[in-house]
């Protein structure tokens, strides 16, 4: 069976894409991002295809590619567009697939579903991105409470940014969840530097052959 990875994350813009590409190159897999929220410049799935390093035709293409950078479900009904979920069935392919949601897991996709309802019907093991920034320990918490309470299946947490050792130590145990590793901000941010930061900052083998 296909090993298929989702990244959420606590909130929107805190490097999930970043890590998706990472992690996607890593493995040697697909990447995927059903549903593309504003293309005006890189859109994510171009950002992991210049950072992945990734042969042609591993980054699969969007289900849903929508203009304005807004929740899914708004710019869908701007574009004139209805979200149809049905559409969201995971690819079957011959190797592994990380796949990255919008912003964070409760981002609605039209009016009736959130991206969390979808990972619950997928039953797909979740790594979690949080940015190590003040509020992060709240929203971090929250969303591993919403996953739980969906019987999500969770690797663990990959934290990113600067490294704030207290806070990262507080969401582990209080949440009982295993932290991943940590991703810096770099700079310059380019597949070479993040190939070497994923291997310094994660044990990607324990990633990959975990459930």
């Amino acid at each position: 069976m296909t090993k298929r990875i989702v990244i959420t994350g606590t909130d929107t813009g805190i490097g999930k894409t970043v890590f998706s590409a990472g992690l996607a190159g890593f493995l040697n897999g697909f990447y995927w991002k059903p549903v593309q929220s504003g293309l005006d410049g890189e859109t994510d799935s171009e950002v992991v295809a210049r950072l992945a390093g990734l042969p042609p035709g591993r980054v699969l293409p969007e289900v849903y590619r929508l203009k304005e950078p807004l929740s899914p479900h708004r710019s869908a009904e701007l574009d004139g567009v209805a979200i149809d979920v049905a559409r969201l069935s995971l690819p079957d392919l011959p190797g592994p697939i990380v796949i990255e949601g919008a912003g964070g897991l409760m981002v609605p996709l039209n009016r009736r579903t959130k991206f969390i309802d979808i990972f619950a019907q997928w039953r797909v093991p979740v790594i979690l991105c949080a940015r190590t920034k003040l509020g992060t320990i709240n929203h971090t918490l929250l969303s591993i409470e919403a996953l739980r309470a969906r019987s999500i299946p969770l690797v663990g947490i990959a934290f990113i940014g600067d490294e704030v050792a207290d806070t990262q130590r507080t969401i582990v145990e209080f949440s009982g969840i295993r932290q991943l590793g940590r991703l810096p901000l770099l700079d310059p941010l380019t597949s070479e530097t993040l190939r070497e930061a994923m291997v310094a900052g994660f044990d990607l083998a324990a990633i990959a052959g975990g459930e």
